[in-house]
């Protein structure tokens, strides 16, 4: 077991370098017994205590001050690969899983952009894509057995046969115990089309209801300098020939590299505001044509999606934020986003320097804090380099968000006040609240950030 101790304090950011946890000790366990060592030793290891995978959350849910950091990095084994089924350690990355699955036709239900994510942070956090027709569209909704170190330090495997529990802890947040182990469904793997198309807002309002019945995925780009809407439309297909590598290569590249490093370059680079969203608006209109034309294919493999980011953070970095809105409101929401975003930046100076994006999730009541747990939900996420401003402008987002009647994400929604949780989970924040406490009576697991949003 890996550790260092520091009575000063150590810092540890997140992959973005804007959230900083100051614990005593980091360590980095190896098996099951060294978590269960670290739960049993207050003393040694002091709380709160919080496991961490590769850090790309962009809250504060995972920091630790005058704690103890449980880097579960170097438990990262694939355990099995059954029948409809994959295990793996809990440091595991959902790319490095799914790339084993593919070798044997297989593949998650979810295939995420962030192939970084950890199995330990898929299985009991809030990470999602555009629901594929007929599914859903929350990775946690996938995790059928989770294995855990309780607060204790005893072992506990909750699984479908605790339904309840089961539901609970895929809203933990490692709240409940550290995850060491999780299985998740899969499924045989499928062709999938892909392809877009542009709509002005107004085309958009008025051809959503007819969007959304031809009964594909949809996940959108969404320009509100520039008055548009790209839908991205997948769906599974017969194959056809051999699948398009390259469509999936292209997108990548630019979340990966090319947008963030333009976005980076501007906004550091060329002072004068006009200029700097001129080039933003044009590079903008240039992805809604590649969009159209390059990443459009009728037979493509769904775990391409998944990239893997850098283990640190560079130049191409980007953030974001996340809140999602009732379906059938989503058209009003999404115009008055717009005329939000311009008058942040006519009141601030600062619009976001890279798009912003929007995913279509099914009803989902799979975890306690769903976001789509009501019913069917569209999300409206900034995308930004996370340049000066950016804090301040998702301070007011979250504002609007709320006001809207959104309903954000514990680890991928920055700032979300207490009041504005509880508005959103309402019953569900008071039931998983109370079940936490039965789990965890002394707070060994509770940190600063989800104290505040329980509260006290």
């Amino acid at each position: 077991m890996q550790e260092t101790i520091n009575a000063s304090g150590i810092e540890v950011t997140n992959w973005g370098r804007d959230i900083v946890s100051r614990p005593r000790v980091v360590i980095k366990p190896r098996t099951v017994d060294d978590i269960v060592t670290i739960m049993k030793n207050p003393d040694k290891y002091p709380s709160p205590v919080r496991a961490i995978g590769s850090r790309h959350s962009t809250t504060r849910c995972g920091i630790a001050d005058g704690g103890t950091v449980v880097d579960m990095s170097g438990m990262n084994r694939i355990i099995e690969i059954g029948e409809g089924h994959v295990t793996a350690q809990a440091g595991a990355l959902a790319i490095d899983v799914a790339k084993q699955l593919q070798q044997k036709k297989l593949q998650f239900f979810v295939n995420v952009e962030l192939g970084n994510m950890s199995i330990g942070s898929a299985c009991c956090g809030g990470t999602k894509d555009a629901s594929m027709p007929g599914e859903f569209g929350q990775v946690c909704s996938y995790a059928i057995s989770i294995k855990l170190v309780t607060p204790s330090g005893d072992l506990l495997e909750v699984n479908e046969s605790k339904p309840d529990l089961l539901q609970t802890m895929r809203s933990s947040y490692g709240l409940l115990g550290i995850v060491y182990e999780a299985t998740f469904k899969v499924r045989p793997l499928q062709a999938m089309s892909v392809h877009h198309r542009t709509y002005k807002l107004d085309q958009f309002e008025r051809q959503l209801p007819d969007l959304i019945a031809r009964g594909e995925s949809m996940m959108m780009y969404i320009y509100p300098f520039l008055g548009a809407v790209t839908v991205e439309y997948r769906k599974y297909v017969p194959p056809k020939g051999k699948p398009n590598r390259r469509a999936w290569k292209l997108r990548n590249f630019v979340w990966k590299t090319l947008a963030p490093s333009v976005g980076y370059t501007v906004t550091r680079f060329v002072p004068w505001k006009p200029l700097r969203y001129f080039v933003v608006n044009r590079f903008n209109r240039m992805i809604q044509f590649a969009l159209k034309v390059v990443v459009n294919s009728d037979h493509t493999i769904a775990t391409d999606q998944l990239i893997r980011y850098p283990h640190k953070s560079g130049r191409s970095k980007y953030t974001f934020s996340i809140w999602a809105f009732p379906q059938e409101r989503y058209t009003e929401v999404l115009r008055a986003y717009f005329k939000f975003c311009r008058d942040h930046y006519r009141q601030h100076g600062y619009r976001c320097d890279l798009l912003n994006v929007g995913y279509r999730i099914l009803k989902d009541q799979s975890s306690l804090f769903s976001y789509s747990f009501n019913g069917n939900v569209m999300t409206v996420d900034p995308v930004s380099t996370g340049a000066k401003g950016w804090d301040e402008f998702l301070q007011a987002y979250n504002r609007f968000c709320s006001g809207n009647g959104g309903v954000p994400l514990f680890n991928q929604t920055k700032w979300i006040a207490p009041e504005q949780a509880k508005k959103a989970f309402g019953p569900n924040l008071t039931k998983f609240a109370a079940t936490r406490k039965q789990h965890d009576p002394h707070n060994r697991l509770l940190n600063e950030y989800f104290a505040e949003l329980f509260g006290r």
